[in-house]
């Protein structure tokens, strides 16, 4: 039975860092990485770019074949992990092969979510999380008349504006009251849809589909309003979960994710979680809370490598602080940390360019950076992110902050990072 000091369950970000920080702290201890990707590692940020053809799928791989042999890496593609038998630090996987660990690394992702729709099981619908769901959109949109999106999330928006390119005339459904919920305000979001109005998409916002029926050539979506769409391409985008389905029966406690501490370490002492998978401790709250986003994913895969390395300079993770940002038809919107509600003390600063399509929203408190959202605003999410879990005080520029924060921010950097 083959045996691996490390083993790490998946191949994006998180998996990456924690195999590159193992390589630095451990050159010799042997190393599995198994995902159930057929392909070398790719990001799922860079999938909307296959999709629209910017990006070719050949070009998108993090790594490849001579990095993994270089690092001495058992690399396994498209193997799917069954299941994991902690009590014998043991992993099973489909085809029936088993591997013994010494520590493992659970990287696994997430997957799409698939809404409970009733009829959504008996037609055809695209979703977009791996590189083979990006090439069948692909495909699909070329052809496509009339597309229905389910879901105004970063993925929903990127498939709508990828079909509206391709000529099809496209309605997004979002349940909520405006799109992009988990990222923007209202008044924000409105500069958004407004963009995507002009573009030939239509919203439907507040919305819920009660019923999908099967078509020819595609289906109709029966909204809770009355309105019945017909469409011959659907995509669902309504979210995705974390894969874990696996560590049924392990031991590990698991909620919404994998429950790590701040060493990225699960309830059984040699199993680490990090990405997707990981709920993790939350910046704001100290909630355990799910942070789906790359820096977010590198950070915690660092975390967990100098811990199964035993690096006693390991520091504890700092909590998680959403950022993402977002480009559409041309524009760009940022999103990074909270957006002050229900924050005591919370001041929020607001500037709003409708005519020019800008927007800059500022959330202080005790003049620290809580949050900072923009359209078609220049400044830099990295340095904004550090700017919040450093807790960095800004009164001494605080006026030219609220004014231009990619000035001030910057020269706040270069006096007091280290």
């Amino acid at each position: 039975m083959p045996h691996a000091d490390y083993l790490i369950i998946g191949s994006s970000h998180a998996a990456l860092s924690a195999l590159h920080t193992l390589r630095m702290h451990d050159a010799e201890g042997t190393l599995t990485m198994v995902t159930r990707d057929a392909t070398l590692p790719y990001s799922p940020t860079v999938l909307p770019y296959v999709v629209s053809g910017r990006s070719s799928p050949e070009r998108v791989f993090l790594r490849d074949d001579r990095y993994f042999r270089e690092q001495n890496v058992d690399f396994l593609r498209g193997a799917q992990v069954e299941k994991v038998a902690a009590e014998r630090s043991a992993v099973r996987l489909a085809d029936g092969r088993e591997i013994v660990y010494g520590k493992l690394l659970v990287a696994s992702g997430a997957r799409p979510v698939i809404p409970a729709i009733p009829g959504l099981d008996r037609v055809r619908f695209h979703v977009l999380r791996t590189l083979d769901d990006a090439l069948g959109l692909r495909d699909a949109a070329s052809g496509a008349q009339r597309a229905v999106v389910l879901g105004a999330g970063l993925i929903g928006m990127h498939a709508a504006e990828n079909l509206a390119k391709a000529g099809a005339g496209v309605t997004i459904i979002e349940m909520q009251q405006h799109v992009l919920p988990g990222y923007f305000d209202a008044d924000a979001a409105a500069m958004i849809e407004k963009t995507f109005a002009a573009n030939g998409v239509r919203l439907a916002t507040g919305a819920q589909v009660v019923r999908v029926e099967p078509g020819v050539p595609g289906c109709t979506v029966m909204l809770d309003n009355g309105d019945a769409l017909d469409c011959d391409l659907l995509v669902v985008g309504v979210g995705v979960a974390p894969v874990m389905d696996f560590l049924a029966g392990s031991g590990v406690d698991t909620d919404r994710g994998v429950l790590v501490d701040d060493t990225m370490c699960s309830s059984v002492p040699n199993i680490w979680a990090a990405g997707d998978v990981a709920q993790a401790r939350g910046f704001y709250d100290g909630a355990k809370t799910l942070n789906g986003i790359l820096p977010d994913a590198v950070e915690q895969g660092r975390i967990a490598g100098m811990a199964m390395a035993g690096d006693p300079g390991v520091k504890p993770y700092p909590g998680g602080v959403p950022l993402n940002t977002y480009t559409f038809f041309g524009q760009h919107a940022v999103s990074v940390g909270a957006h002050g509600d229900g924050v005591a003390g919370a001041e929020v600063v607001r500037s709003v360019d409708a005519e020019r399509g800008r927007y800059l929203k500022i959330v202080l408190a005790d003049n620290r950076l809580l949050g900072i959202f923009g359209i078609n605003v220049a400044f830099d999410p990295g340095v904004m992110w550090e700017l919040i879990l450093r807790r960095i005080d800004l009164a001494r520029v605080r006026e030219r902050f609220l004014q231009a924060p990619q000035e001030a921010a910057r020269a706040v950097m270069s006096q007091t990072w280290r």
